[in-house]
C-alpha cells in the first residue's frame, strides 16, 4: 500500500489557500491569523473531543487532537464554550453506540444556542451506512460526517464544513494508502500508544471490526521504529503497540512478522516496558511466545481473546481455532513465562449456545485460570452474520450464564490476587487515584492495578511495591523504593516473578 507523508499532504492544501506554518507549528494566514481564527470568526478558538472505545479510538483522538493544534485550536477542558465538537465514536458494543448518538441528540440545543458550533461525528459508528442515513434524518444539526480511514485529512472536511451550506458527509469504504508523520497531541505522562496495523481480515461472525476498519495494513517496520526512537527522546518509557490483531502484523511485509518487530523496538534505548494489544489466538506462534519470554522489555501480559470454551460456537464465530489449540498456546505461555499475567475476552449466549457448550466455556476457564476477564452477553451488531441468525438463547438465559460465568472468574481473580500478597513487583506510578488524592495508582508489568500510599514526586516513575492486601481487581502495597528521575531505563530490574 502506498505511503504518504501528513505534511505533504497539508502543505499542499494549506499553501493552495494562502496559509504557512508559523514559527509556533501553526498555520497562519498572510495576516496572522490561525487557520482556527480564520474559520470560526473567533480570537481564541478551542476543540472539544469526545471519545467512546478501544484504545485504537484513543490513538484516533490523539492525532485528531494534534491536528487541531496546528490548525490554532486551544483544547476545551470541557464542553462549555468549544467552537468545535468532535465525537470520535465506536461500533463495536451497542452501549458505546447508543451513548455517543444521545450526545448527538443532547448537542442539539447547543447548536440552537449557538449555530456557529460546528459539530462532527467520526470513528468507527460513521462508517456504517445505517447510521449516517440515521444522522442525515434525524441530525442535521451534525455539520460534518467522516469516517477512519480519512481522519487525517481533518484540515479540508472542518474548510469544507464551514463553507458549504449542507451537512459535510466524507466517508471512506477503504484506506488507499498510509499517512505517516500525523502530529499527535499525547496525554500527559511515559507511556504512550503506537499503532503498528491498521484493520481486520478475520471476519468473525459477530464482529463489525472488518467493515469500521478496513482490510489489514501494516505500517513499516522503519517508520514504527523512528516513532519509537522520537518517543524515547523526548522522555517516554513505556509504548504500547496497537491492532486490531497485533499478531498479523508483517502477513504484507513479506518475512518479517510481529516477532522481529518487538526484538527490532526492544533495542530502543530508553523504552523500559513494551506493551502490546490486542492479540488474535489464531495468530499468536510459538515464535511470538518466545520472542517474549526472551526479551526482558516485553511486559508478560497475553491477553488471549478466548470467546468460547466449545468448538461449536468457535466454529460459528469463525474464530480459526480449536479449544485444544487455544489451550495448547495457554500452555507454552505458562512453560515459557510460569508468572505470566494471562486474561481473555468471553461472550455468552452466542446464537445457539447450549447449556453443554456453556459449561464447556466455564470449564476452559476454570483449567486456565485466568487472572481476568471481560465477558459480555451477546448482541447482534447491524451488518455481522450472527446478527442474521435465529437467536434462541432468551436474554434471561444469558443473564444467569453471565452470572454464572462472572462469580467463577472472580473467585478466580481474587485468588491469583491473593497469591501476589507479601511479594514485590515492579511497578509504573501513575498518580493520584481519582477516587482517593491520598492514594496513588500504578500499574505491574502484568498489567495489575496497585494502590500505593500517595508519594508526591513519584508521579510516572518506576517503582517497588511491596504487596500488603488483595481484592478482587486490585491490590494493596507501599512503595519500597523509587527511581531517581534521572535513573537508567535500564538501570532496575524486576524484583518479582515476571508477569506478576
Amino acid at each position: 500500500m502506498p505511503v504518504v507523508r501528513y505534511d505533504g499532504r497539508t502543505e499542499a492544501f494549506m499553501g493552495a489557500r494562502g496559509y504557512g506554518r508559523g514559527l509556533d507549528g501553526v498555520w497562519r494566514d498572510a495576516a496572522g491569523r490561525s487557520f482556527a481564527q480564520a474559520l470560526s470568526g473567533r480570537p481564541s478558538p478551542s476543540a472539544w473531543v469526545r471519545t467512546w472505545g478501544c484504545q485504537m479510538n484513543e490513538a484516533d483522538s490523539e492525532a485528531l487532537r494534534g491536528q487541531l493544534q496546528g490548525l490554532g485550536y486551544a483544547e476545551a477542558a470541557d464542553e462549555t464554550g468549544a467552537d468545535l465538537f468532535l465525537l470520535n465514536t465506536c461500533a463495536v458494543r451497542g452501549s458505546a453506540a447508543e451513548h455517543a448518538l444521545g450526545e448527538v441528540g443532547r448537542l442539539k440545543q447547543v447548536k440552537t444556542e449557538r449555530p456557529e458550533v460546528v459539530l462532527g461525528v467520526c470513528g468507527c459508528l460513521t462508517q456504517m451506512s445505517e447510521t449516517v442515513e440515521y444522522l442525515r434524518r434525524h441530525a442535521p444539526h451534525v455539520d460534518l460526517i467522516f469516517g477512519t480511514h480519512n481522519l487525517h485529512d481533518l484540515p479540508a472536511l472542518l474548510h469544507r464544513a464551514h463553507v458549504e451550506e449542507a451537512q459535510t458527509v466524507d466517508v471512506w469504504d477503504q484506506a488507499p494508502e498510509t499517512v505517516e508523520h500525523l502530529p499527535l497531541r499525547r496525554a500527559a505522562g511515559v507511556r504512550a500508544w503506537v499503532n503498528i496495523i491498521y484493520g481486520c481480515d478475520k471476519y468473525c461472525t459477530y464482529c463489525i471490526v472488518p467493515t469500521t476498519r478496513g482490510r489489514e495494513r501494516s505500517r513499516r517496520p522503519g517508520d514504527i521504529l523512528a516513532e519509537v526512537e522520537a518517543l524515547a527522546a523526548q522522555g517516554y518509557r513505556e509504548i504500547t503497540l496497537l491492532g486490531q490483531n497485533v499478531n498479523s502484523y508483517g502477513h504484507d511485509l513479506g518475512t518479517y512478522d510481529f516477532a522481529d518487530l518487538l526484538r527490532d523496538l526492544a533495542a530502543v534505548p530508553g523504552i523500559r516496558w513494551i506493551r502490546y494489544t490486542t492479540s488474535h489466538p489464531r495468530d499468536f506462534t510459538p515464535r511470538m511466545v518466545e520472542m517474549i519470554a526472551a526479551t526482558p522489555k516485553v511486559c508478560e501480559h497475553f491477553h488471549l481473546p478466548v470467546q468460547s470454551g466449545s468448538d461449536r460456537v468457535l466454529r460459528w464465530m469463525n474464530r480459526g481455532y480449536t479449544r485444544a489449540s487455544y489451550l495448547q498456546l495457554v500452555a507454552e505461555v505458562r512453560r515459557l513465562l510460569p508468572h505470566a499475567t494471562v486474561t481473555t475476552d468471553l461472550i455468552v449466549g452466542f446464537p445457539r449456545e447450549t447449556e453443554a457448550d456453556f459449561r464447556e466455556t466455564l470449564a476452559l476457564v476454570e483449567e486456565v485460570g485466568y487472572d481476568n476477564a471481560f465477558t459480555f452477553q451477546y448482541s447482534p451488531r447491524a451488518g455481522t452474520p450472527a446478527a442474521r441468525w435465529e437467536d434462541p438463547v432468551p436474554p434471561e438465559v444469558k443473564k444467569e450464564r453471565l452470572d454464572r460465568l462472572n462469580a467463577l472468574q472472580y473467585a478466580l481473580s481474587r485468588r491469583r490476587n491473593e497469591a501476589l500478597v507479601g511479594q514485590t513487583l515492579e511497578v509504573l506510578v501513575e498518580g493520584e487515584s481519582r477516587k482517593d488524592p491520598g492514594v496513588f495508582t500504578a500499574r505491574s508489568r502484568g498489567n495489575r492495578l496497585v494502590l500505593v500510599p500517595g508519594a508526591p514526586g513519584a508521579e510516572w516513575r518506576f517503582a517497588h511495591a511491596r504487596i500488603t492486601s488483595a481484592q478482587t481487581w486490585t491490590l494493596r502495597g507501599v512503595l519500597v523504593d523509587i527511581e531517581h528521575a534521572d535513573a537508567s531505563p535500564r538501570g532496575s530490574e524486576p524484583v518479582a516473578p515476571l508477569g506478576a
